[in-house]
């Protein structure tokens, strides 16, 4: 079993679209761990376990899926494009955030800002590095300096996710300053 495989079809479920393996997501995101589990069995893998979810959640790099206290419940920590409220509490940025795109996205941020598209927030990185990871996921990287700071000062509101990602419903154009890297 290919367990990357496996981790992005829950991120599918668990983000997207729960429908695809028949359950339904509460009003904050979270989906029942033993319905999630006979739900990837019955559509993809009759090997899927328990023991197999828990080592995804465990080593994920970015930490994408949390448990509830008693692991009864399973919710993807962001990315969301259905509404749910993951609950986050609004937190002061730190003056500067980073956001990694590809290259053939940035006339449409110049013109426009940064805009969630099919996600209920726009996520920024703590540091370059990752945001030059996130832009080589979509060709040729591209790194704007987020003046978030400047921006919760101004009035907008920011919330951090429980793996460190940095969430704001847009980031109009007077916030961003592309920098230069090497990628």
């Amino acid at each position: 079993m290919n367990l990357t495989a496996i981790s992005r079809y829950i991120s599918l479920i668990l983000r997207h679209k729960p429908e695809v393996i028949g359950i339904a997501l509460d009003e904050h995101g979270w989906a029942g761990v033993d319905a999630l589990i006979r739900g990837i069995q019955e559509t993809k893998d009759p090997a899927f376990s328990r023991e197999l979810l828990d080592e995804i959640v465990r080593t994920d790099s970015k930490q994408r899926y949390a448990y509830n206290e008693d692991h009864t419940s399973i919710r993807a920590s962001q990315g969301h494009s259905i509404p749910v409220d993951v609950e986050l509490a609004q937190a002061m940025p730190p003056e500067i955030l980073w956001h990694g795109t590809g290259e053939k996205y940035t006339a449409s941020i110049e013109e426009t800002g940064l805009i969630p598209k099919s996600r209920l927030y726009v996520h920024l990185s703590s540091d370059t590095g990752t945001a030059i990871a996130v832009g080589k996921r979509h060709g040729k990287p591209v790194v704007y300096q987020v003046e978030a700071g400047r921006m919760a000062r101004a009035g907008y509101a920011f919330y951090l996710s429980a793996n460190g990602v940095w969430l704001t419903k847009a980031v109009p154009v007077e916030f961003l300053q592309r920098i230069a890297q090497d990628a």
